[in-house]
C-alpha cells in the first residue's frame, strides 16, 4: 500500500500543475515517484488473488502502481468533466445526469492511466533485458540510456494517443499558460518537445536518487546536478526566445472585434436562447463595426441555425448594412447529421468560405466505441442528430487572408493547426462554446490555444460563448482575456505572419529521433559494451 500511495501522491502532484491550479513547477518533480517505483518496486501480493488467479495480472506492481499515478494525474486534471452535471435542462434526471458525468470522468481518466501503465511495462521490458545481460553491473551510462528510453517511450505513446479522440491531458499542457519560457520550445517539435523535457528532467533526478554504487559517488552527484543545471539552462534559453520582439506592421494588421455572447446552455437551443443570441450578436456586431474593426469573430454555434435560417437572420441584415466581414458560428446540414461550422460572411452578406469542425467532443457530440457503450451513455449533445466531423485538410480563405481555424476541441490537436499553417495560414481564429463544464475547462482550453500560437508562431484571436475569450501573440503572451460568464465586446489588433517554425516544417520529428536514438543506443550497449 505504501508503494501505491506513493505513486498516487506523485500523480496528484502532477494533477495540480495544469491551470487553473497553476502549480506548473511541480511537473518537474512529480514523475519521480513513478520512475523510482517502476524500476525498484517489489511484487505486490494480495491474499484474495490466490482465489482469483485471473485477476493477478491487473494487480501486478508494474500495472497497479503506474495506474495509481495515472489515476491521480488524469483524474484530478480532468475532474472538470464532472461539471457537465446537472443535465436536467436536457431532460436528463438528476441522478442519471450524475451517473453519466461520473462515467465520462472515469472512462477518460482510465484511458489516460492506461498510457502510464503502457509506459511502465515498456520500461520494465528494457530493464529485464538489461538485468539478464549485465545483472547488477549498473553504470552511469545505463542511467542515461534509461532516461533516453523512458523519454522516447512516453513521447511515442503520447504521439499514438494524440491520433485518437480522447486527447487532452498531455504532460506538455502542464506548463501552459504561465511557463512561457519552456513553452517556446514548442516551436521546435510541438508539444512533444515540452513532454520530452519534463520526462528527461524527472528521469535524471530519479536516476540520481536510485544510483547506489558506493564506488561512484561522483557519478551519483553528477546525475543529480545535471538535471538541475539543464533545467536552469532550458529556462534561460526559453526566456531569450520569449523576449525576442514580435514584428508588427500596419500592412499586415487586422483589427478584430470579439463578441462573447454569454448564452447559457440551459436556454441556448430554446426560444429564449435564440432571442438573446440574435439580439446580443446583432447589436454587438453593430457596435464593433462602428468602432472601425476589419472583422468580427463570434463563438462556436453563436447562431445555432442552418444556412437557410442564418441568411435570413437580423445579423446578416446588419452585416449588409455595415459592410464589415464577420466570422459566424452556426451549423450546416448533412444527410446523416449536422456539421459544426464557422462561416466567413462578406460585407455584402454573402458566404465567402466555411470551416467544418474536425475533432468532435467525445460523449458530447458523438460516443466513442459506440457499439460497446452507446446504449449505456447515449449522447450528451443537445442536438437531435449525430454530428459529423469535417475534412482535416480544409483551407479557410477570407477577404483578410488565409486563416488557421479551430472550433472548440480542435484546440487540443497541435497537428491540426500545424497542417493549416504549413498550407499558408497567416493567423489563428478559434471559436468555442465552453459553457458545458466547470471553470477549469475554459482555463485549460485557453492554455491549449496559447500553445498553438507559440508552435505556429501566429497571432490568435479566440471567441467563446461564456469565456475565456482572448487575444494571444506569437510568444504566447495573453494580451487580453475576458471574464467568465459575462457578455463582452472587445477590439484588438492581430497581425498576419508567414514565418514557418521547425514544427510547422517538419512536424513531430523529435519523437521519431528519440525512438530511433533510444533503440539504437540500447542495442549498441546490449551487443557490444
Amino acid at each position: 500500500m505504501r508503494q501505491i500511495i506513493f505513486a498516487l501522491f506523485g500523480g496528484i502532484l502532477m494533477g495540480l500543475t495544469p491551470t487553473p491550479k497553476n502549480a506548473f513547477y511541480l511537473a518537474w518533480v512529480a514523475l519521480i515517484p513513478l520512475w523510482i517505483l517502476t524500476i525498484k518496486s517489489k511484487k505486490i501480493e494480495l491474499a484474495f488473488l490466490s482465489q482469483k488467479a485471473f485477476l493477478a495480472p491487473f494487480f501486478d506492481s508494474k500495472v497497479i502502481i503506474p495506474f495509481a499515478w495515472g489515476f491521480g494525474y488524469h483524474g484530478l486534471a480532468l475532474f472538470w468533466i464532472t461539471g457537465v452535471h446537472p443535465m436536467t435542462w436536457m431532460g436528463v434526471p438528476w441522478l442519471a445526469s450524475l451517473a453519466i458525468a461520473i462515467f465520462c470522468w472515469l472512462f477518460i481518466t482510465f484511458w489516460g492511466a492506461a498510457l502510464v501503465v503502457a509506459w511502465s511495462l515498456g520500461m520494465t521490458f528494457f530493464e529485464k533485458l538489461r538485468l539478464k545481460r549485465f545483472k547488477d553491473n549498473f553504470t552511469p551510462i545505463d542511467a542515461l540510456l534509461r532516461v533516453l528510453i523512458g523519454t522516447a517511450i512516453w513521447c511515442g505513446l503520447e504521439s499514438i494517443w494524440s491520433q485518437g479522440s480522447l486527447w487532452w491531458s498531455s504532460l506538455s499542457y502542464t506548463q501552459s499558460p504561465y511557463n512561457l519560457a519552456i513553452l517556446q520550445f514548442g516551436q521546435f517539435s510541438g508539444s512533444s518537445t515540452i513532454t520530452a523535457l519534463i520526462i528527461a528532467i524527472n528521469g535524471l533526478i530519479a536516476e540520481g536518487l536510485i544510483f547506489t554504487n558506493k564506488k561512484s559517488q561522483i557519478a551519483k552527484f553528477s546525475l543529480l546536478v545535471l538535471p538541475i543545471t539543464l533545467c536552469f539552462i532550458l529556462h534561460l534559453y526559453g526566456s531569450y526566445l520569449y523576449d525576442r520582439p514580435v514584428e508588427k506592421s500596419s500592412k499586415t494588421a487586422i483589427k478584430v472585434g470579439i463578441i462573447q455572447g454569454n448564452i447559457p446552455n440551459e436556454i441556448k437551443l430554446y426560444a429564449e436562447g435564440f432571442r438573446k443570441a440574435i439580439e446580443g450578436y446583432t447589436n454587438g456586431y453593430k457596435i464593433l463595426a462602428d468602432r472601425g474593426v476589419d472583422a468580427v469573430l463570434t463563438p462556436e454555434g453563436a447562431l445555432p441555425f442552418l444556412p437557410s435560417d442564418l441568411m435570413r437572420s437580423p445579423l446578416i441584415a446588419a452585416i449588409r448594412e455595415k459592410g464589415v466581414v464577420a466570422w459566424v458560428g452556426a451549423f450546416a446540414g448533412k444527410e446523416l447529421g449536422y456539421v459544426n461550422t464557422l462561416y466567413t460572411i462578406t460585407g455584402k452578406g454573402d458566404i465567402f468560405s466555411r470551416y467544418h469542425k474536425v475533432n468532435l467532443v467525445p460523449f458530447g457530440e458523438y460516443v466513442p466505441f459506440r457499439e460497446i457503450i452507446g446504449g449505456v451513455i447515449k449522447r450528451l449533445s443537445p442536438l437531435d442528430d449525430q454530428q459529423i466531423a469535417g475534412n482535416p485538410n480544409q483551407i479557410f480563405d477570407t477577404p483578410l487572408g488565409r486563416a488557421i481555424v479551430g472550433i472548440c476541441y480542435d484546440s487540443a490537436y497541435g497537428e491540426h493547426f500545424r497542417r493549416q499553417t504549413a498550407r499558408g495560414g497567416e493567423f489563428i481564429i478559434t471559436a468555442s462554446n465552453n459553457a458545458h463544464y466547470s471553470k477549469a475547462m475554459p482555463a485549460q482550453h485557453h492554455a491549449l490555444d496559447v500553445m498553438r500560437a507559440i508552435e505556429t508562431d501566429r497571432w490568435a484571436a479566440r471567441a467563446t460563448n461564456t469565456g475565456y475569450s482572448a487575444v494571444v501573440d506569437p510568444r504566447g503572451k495573453t494580451l487580453w482575456i475576458s471574464r467568465i460568464n459575462t457578455y463582452e465586446l472587445h477590439v484588438d489588433t492581430i497581425y498576419r505572419r508567414q514565418t514557418q517554425t521547425l514544427y510547422v516544417k517538419w512536424g513531430d520529428w523529435l519523437t521519431v529521433v528519440l525512438l530511433v536514438l533510444g533503440i539504437s543506443s540500447w542495442s549498441l550497449r546490449f551487443l557490444y559494451f
